[in-house]
């Protein structure tokens, strides 16, 4: 079997379920910008210019593959439940601190700062928001991603191809401009 074989596979078999995920860190990505420009940072969400932050998304996916990957595992909805939230608190406070590390040293710049929480873990993480995290996970699981994941899969490959070149535009020119 050569590479390029596997390659034409994975791209043919699971377009579909790519396009899905794809989706998927879109809607949460534009979500996490429209929620954090309005709610909590009085209009200015992230380093890009467009209408989304990439970490919600990001986010999103992990929690995604986080259930994906418990629900192979044999225990009762509780165990798995529990689990979903402590790893996903876990691992989405690790990739926070990595994410607002990461943005200083680019950029040059601080979008949040949890050293006046009781529990904070350095400058970019804290125990309060990893308890947020943990409970959105479970939200987004056990509510959310039921009522979701009808209208996500309806949505046009050609529009998430539109946003796809849109964001790497915005990556591109964020790069240019901001650094």
């Amino acid at each position: 079997m050569n590479f390029k074989y596997i390659i034409n596979a994975f791209i043919h078999n699971n377009i579909g379920e790519n396009m899905f995920y794809l989706n998927y860190f879109f809607v949460f990505s534009i979500i996490g910008h429209i929620v954090e420009s309005f709610v909590y940072s009085n209009g200015e969400s992230g380093i890009l210019f467009g209408w989304w932050t990439p970490v919600y998304g990001i986010g999103v996916l992990i929690i995604l593959l986080i259930h994906k990957l418990i629900d192979k595992i044999k225990l009762n909805k509780i165990g798995k439940g529990t689990l979903l939230f402590l790893l996903s608190a876990l691992i989405l406070s690790i990739i926070e601190a990595i994410g607002g590390y990461l943005i200083e040293w680019l950029f040059n710049y601080t979008f949040w700062d949890y050293s006046n929480y009781k529990f904070n873990i350095g400058k970019y993480a804290a125990l309060e928001m990893a308890l947020i995290w943990g409970v959105s996970s479970l939200i987004l699981i056990y509510i959310l991603k039921p009522l979701l994941d009808k209208i996500i899969s309806k949505i046009p490959k050609y529009f998430t191809y539109i946003l796809s070149v849109l964001l790497i535009l915005d990556l591109f020119f964020t790069i240019i401009l901001k650094h």
